[in-house]
């Protein structure tokens, strides 16, 4: 697949046919036409939130359930998503997109292998009989069909075998037509796990084109919520607030770097920037930041001068008045997971993703959630569902049994939270990035120009990555 920033090349109906002849597939040839990178990055970013809306579902309800798959059909339809034959192309590039951001570690390819699963999973129970059984043909998926059975050789249906739900005769396994899905996933999974290390090997001469490299690597951990550094009620919380909202409003990781501030008088870069930015987010203002950390430090080991001359800088950088002027978004959930783990000294990152479940198990204690909460809580965590954990935490601790969104922000947390209440931050309002507006875009460097004075490769591509910040609002 080559990108370029013009126009794209249509493929031929030839080759349209080939890698399109069916309404679902395996992915097993890539793309071989031209796309721009504007394309590039709305089909990553689509297909990003089709899969985050299909992992939300899945830990939320049985996935072979109806109220599942009723869900998702509501779901998907909101989404702007098709896959049948209009838009088997985007579903095609975009998936490969995705495989390039998602091959770089374990736990990534992990994710997004159960995601496409689940995805494939409700795509194929939508086919007919009669598409199930082209489907087959077109991957090469040999069976003979004998009234309500479908014979398939064993190799195929080791799990089924294995587990005696079906009947083996003649050198065949006889499987009820409703449970076909069973070995096209199998398969499925074990043709996507060795494309996403037959990748992860070809990343390094992907990841040299400068063009792509930084929208690869924020991909992986995209925030493509609501935008929670654009406020407009900027200044109506104030610092007397603070303390009592933490303990009603605040997600557990704000609330653990809040009690370690409160208790050390001190944090860590990872703690400051995690803290400062939420803070910055559900509404102080520079002034509020700046009086707020330097009373606490200086209750510590840092006088007011040494708080000036080594903290007062970075605090006035988050808020956009030093440095390059950016204007900082406050950590995203997956920014949270997956960027800078704490070290041992160090109270940011996630307290779901990087607590031991046993130190996790007290915290949850000391703030009074229910044994059975508690359960709940770090089986979630057993099963890497760390948002949906926090999610629960959020249930609990409002005493409601449903919260009614899918949790992305921590910022989103004491907002939703806030709702509930009526509190200071109930009319707070956040701007909705809109990704499908081009005037938002950033403008994409064109792969022909050639570098000159301001326009070097390093400064391109830290343009890039800046722009790409502002886009993903992944910060």
């Amino acid at each position: 697949m080559q990108f370029y920033s013009r126009r794209k090349k249509l493929i031929g109906n030839a080759q349209t046919e080939q890698l399109y002849g069916h309404c679902l597939q395996f992915y097993g040839q890539p793309p071989i036409e031209n796309i721009s990178l504007s394309e590039f990055e709305t089909f990553a970013v689509d297909r990003l939130k089709l899969l985050k809306t299909v992992e939300n579902l899945g830990v939320s309800y049985v996935k072979t359930s109806e109220q599942y798959t009723k869900k998702l059909d509501a779901e998907f339809s909101n989404l702007n998503f098709p896959y049948k034959i209009e838009a088997r192309r985007k579903d095609h590039i975009s998936h490969f997109i995705l495989r390039l951001a998602y091959c770089q570690t374990e736990d990534l390819r992990r994710w997004f292998i159960q995601q496409e699963i689940d995805l494939f999973r409700y795509r194929f129970k939508d086919l007919g009989s009669k598409n199930i059984r082209e489907f087959l043909q077109y991957n090469n998926l040999h069976y003979h069909t004998v009234s309500l059975f479908m014979l398939f050789a064993p190799l195929y249906a080791l799990d089924l075998v294995r587990t005696r739900k079906v009947y083996l005769k003649g050198g065949y396994v006889y499987i009820p037509h409703q449970d076909i899905v069973t070995i096209v996933l199998n398969d499925f999974r074990t043709r996507l796990s060795k494309a996403l290390a037959l990748t992860a090997r070809s990343l390094p001469a992907v990841q040299s084109d400068e063009r792509l490299q930084p929208l690869l690597n924020h991909l992986s951990h995209a925030y493509v919520g609501q935008d929670y550094s654009i406020q407009k009620s900027i200044g109506k919380i104030s610092l007397e607030q603070i303390d009592p909202l933490s303990a009603k409003s605040y997600p557990l990781c704000m609330r653990q770097l809040h009690r370690g501030l409160r208790d050390s008088h001190h944090l860590r870069h990872g703690g400051r920037m995690q803290y400062g930015l939420f803070l910055k987010g559900i509404g102080l203002t520079l002034d509020q930041a700046l009086q707020f950390w330097r009373s606490e430090f200086v209750k510590g080991k840092v006088d007011a001068d040494k708080f000036d001359k080594a903290y007062a800088y970075s605090i006035r950088h988050m808020f956009g008045k030093e440095g390059k002027r950016t204007d900082y978004t406050p950590y995203s959930c997956m920014k949270v997971i997956l960027s800078n783990p704490p070290s041992q000294g160090d109270q940011h990152g996630c307290p779901f993703r990087h607590s031991d479940p046993e130190l996790l198990k007290q915290k949850l204690q000391s703030y009074k959630v229910s044994p059975s909460g508690i359960s709940q809580i770090l089986e979630l965590v057993k099963g890497m569902h760390y948002q949906l954990a926090c999610q629960k935490y959020f249930e609990l601790m409002h005493s409601i049994e449903d919260s009614g969104f899918s949790l992305n922000h921590p910022n989103q947390y004491f907002m939703e939270s806030q709702k509930l209440l009526g509190g200071p931050g109930a009319g707070v309002k956040v701007e909705v990035k809109r990704e499908d507006n081009p005037a938002t875009k950033p403008p994409n460097p064109s792969p022909h120009q050639t570098p000159g004075p301001g326009n070097r490769p390093q400064e391109v591509a830290a343009e890039i990555t800046e722009d790409l910040d502002s886009f993903f609002q992944d910060a």
